[in-house]
């Protein structure tokens, strides 16, 4: 017999490095009107955040970026008091369940997954094991929730195909049908997909070498215009309709950012600017970026000036969500045998 489940979205980001336009655009602009609309819990996977050697810093730089991305959330529109707020490694349940998963998941299952092979690259001997295992603790973090919806970017969607494999798995395994759920994707709008302000060809990426090549959330106004303003383009004027942007990736993902911003069509607002100076839209684009972004930034700086307050917070969702992930771990941890209270 199938459970029913309400609908339920867990989703999180790393603490390493700034959060940037691509991460407002692409997931916490979404997620603040999710909230309305779903149960949603939002987790700061810190757990994640120390499995890439390569990104490795020292205990307090970690602690710093959670409060960081934590204020981020809130200063993008997310209130605590109707979604919990919470870093992973608060809330023991994630560990547990990622354990039993771990012995649910196959090796050939995580053999596939691209991520690590691109996180790893030559040298995948020298990776840590966490970092192999990081899509069964993903899986960990939505199922022990029951989740039933995870809003994922591109590069995340074979990491939730696993979640679902691992779920089902683990319902035929110990015939339970229907005790957790297959977590859909939230499949989100066009503008998604922010690209580098350097290169048109690659995603905006908190670990691209070049500041410039993102708008991070942190950036004063000042510092989000001369950005946008020295934004790699071509010499030509804006195409005058959709078929003169092939080949010009970077004309288009200004148009896009422009369209993200304003909540407008891109087809709206490629006919709007079409064959004016690259100089000119990028002055409006500036313009509304400022006006898009000061208010978040400014927020986060207020927020980051208590860093008691912002613990407060975590502590305060991690409690919460505790209250619906300890039962599951429990109930898990019976339905595979160990002796439990």
């Amino acid at each position: 017999m199938t459970t029913s489940y309400r609908h339920r979205v867990l989703s999180g980001m790393q603490p390493t490095n700034t959060l940037h336009l691509g991460n407002y655009l692409g997931a916490l602009k979404n997620w603040v009107q999710m909230q309305d609309e779903m149960e949603c819990l939002f987790c700061v996977v810190d757990m994640h955040a120390i499995t890439d050697d390569a990104g490795y810093r020292k205990p307090a730089d970690v602690a710093h970026a959670t409060r960081e991305v934590t204020a981020a959330y809130i200063a993008a529109g997310i209130d605590p008091k109707k979604s919990p707020i919470f870093n992973q490694s608060r809330v023991a349940a994630h560990a547990e369940l990622a354990w039993i998963f771990n012995c649910v998941a196959r090796i050939g299952w995580l053999d596939r997954m691209t991520q690590f092979k691109e996180k790893s690259g030559k040298h995948k001997e020298r990776a840590s094991v966490g970092l192999y295992t990081y899509p069964v603790l993903m899986a960990a973090d939505i199922l022990v929730y029951k989740a039933t919806h995870v809003p994922v970017g591109e590069d995340q969607k074979q990491h939730l195909e696993l979640a679902r494999d691992i779920a089902q798995k683990f319902n035929n395994d110990y015939d339970r049908p229907g005790y957790f759920p297959l977590p859909e994707p939230v499949i989100t709008g066009p503008a998604t997909r922010v690209m580098s302000l350097r290169d048109g060809l690659k995603k905006m990426s908190k670990s691209d070498e070049s500041d410039n090549s993102r708008i991070n959330l942190t950036d004063d106004a000042d510092t989000i215009a001369q950005k946008i303003r020295k934004a790699k383009t071509d010499p030509y004027p804006l195409p005058m309709n959709e078929n003169e942007f092939k080949g010009r990736p970077e004309a288009e993902n200004l148009i896009n950012i422009y369209a993200a911003l304003a909540d407008e069509p891109a087809k709206v607002v490629r006919e709007r600017f079409a064959g004016q100076q690259f100089s000119t839209f990028k002055g409006t684009l500036a313009d509304l970026a400022v006006t898009k972004l000061e208010p978040i930034t400014k927020e986060m700086r207020r927020l980051m000036a208590d860093p008691a307050e912002i613990d407060k917070i975590l502590k305060a969702g991690a409690e919460k969500a505790a209250v619906l992930a300890e039962p599951v771990v429990h109930e898990v941890k019976q339905i595979v045998g160990f002796a439990v209270d």
